[in-house]
């Protein structure tokens, strides 16, 4: 599929555009405009820098053609000759990459997440496994430089989490990690286990773009709003007050509950958050059903109940089963280094949909 020139060109001009404007003392006195400019420029700049080296090497290929067609020296049409094929091989090799930065974007790329991770088959292994992969995400986020923010958690006795909900705030937060729903399934030796045999056990968790005022509307007569008194594992009071708070959606039975800050106010908002988030992604869900029920993405659905990925403790690798990867960095992974999968798994989305993509079986 040819590469779309004029998409190239907006990036690199919107690029300038954008730098030019921070350097301007009216932008830098309005806080809030050089802040979101700041953002912008940051995801432009390196894809304006692959934009341009990609150019590049178009451009030298086209200068080395026209030697070798024009020049009548042996020695020079040579040196063309390895010039071109060398410019060649480089825009070859940046043809994906540019292919990727110009896909169609997902308008939530760019928001932050609410982010859900709860323990599934397998009781205290599968909690103790949801606290492994909450500190994957941990790791990662401090990687990108995102922000984790508890909202709520169920922690138990060992450490692990029946449940937890956190923010994960960033500039392309969602870009990074929506590939994330899903079933994560871990088969090791638990270490509840005496007789040291290797169990499967399975977290679900689910990728949700924090919602924008305009996104949702939510009538006030439909919440009911109760307040307690925040309490951690085994039933140990956290807080002497009533701060936690819970919502309920009344029309759609969901309910939200936060208590991970001291303040009813602070509770109260990240609450909301989470439901707005929660209701945006279940409208946006249905239209999607609506219009593509019965196409299937070569990176999956993204439904909390389809098994996405393997981590094997045993011979140290993680499978991803959308895409068939498979990686043997095991303890790389857990502890954040997570850009090798979602890389691959942003490349295949992208190329299905430019239409190129074909199916890929994972192992088990």
């Amino acid at each position: 599929m040819a590469i779309d020139t004029a998409k190239m060109m907006q990036i690199t001009v919107r690029a300038d555009e954008i730098t030019q404007a921070l350097s301007d003392p009216a932008t830098a006195s309005d806080m809030k405009e050089y802040m979101k400019l700041s953002k912008e420029l940051a995801d432009l700049t390196p894809k304006a820098e692959k934009i341009k080296q990609y150019m590049s090497a178009l451009s030298r290929m086209d200068e080395a053609a026209e030697i070798m067609n024009n020049e009548s020296d042996h020695e020079l049409r040579e040196m063309a000759s390895e010039e071109y094929e060398e410019a060649k091989a480089e825009s070859e090799n940046l043809e994906e990459e540019i292919k990727l930065i110009l896909a169609p974007r997902d308008i939530r790329d760019e928001r932050s997440v609410i982010m859900e991770i709860r323990g599934g088959a397998g009781g205290e292994e599968a909690a103790l496994f949801a606290a492994d992969l909450v500190k994957m995400y941990n790791g990662y986020a401090a990687l990108k430089g995102f922000t984790v923010r508890v909202v709520d958690e169920n922690k138990t006795e060992l450490g692990g989490y029946k449940e937890i909900v956190m923010e994960v705030e960033g500039y392309g937060a969602y870009s990074r990690l929506k590939f994330e729903s899903g079933v994560h399934r871990v088969q090791r030796v638990p270490v509840t286990e005496s007789g040291g045999r290797i169990h499967t056990s399975t977290c679900t968790v689910a990728v949700l773009p924090e919602a924008d005022e305009a996104d949702v509307v939510i009538n006030p007569s439909d919440l009911k709003i109760d307040r307690y008194r925040a309490s951690g594992a085994g039933g140990q009071h956290i807080n002497k007050t009533d701060s936690a708070i819970r919502i309920t959606h009344i029309p759609t039975g969901i309910v939200v509950q936060c208590q991970d800050e001291r303040s009813q106010i602070k509770n109260k908002d990240k609450a909301m958050a989470v439901l707005k988030s929660r209701l945006w992604d279940m409208t946006r869900s249905a239209e999607k059903d609506a219009i593509d029920s019965d196409r299937r993405s070569q990176v999956g659905t993204g439904d909390r109940s389809e098994r996405i990925r393997t981590y094997n403790y045993h011979q140290g690798r993680v499978t991803d089963h959308r895409i068939g990867l498979t990686l043997y960095k095991l303890e790389e992974i857990l502890n954040g280094s997570l850009d090798e999968i979602i890389d691959a798994l942003t490349v295949a989305a992208a190329a299905d949909e430019l239409g190129s993509g074909s199916g890929n079986e994972g192992e088990d």
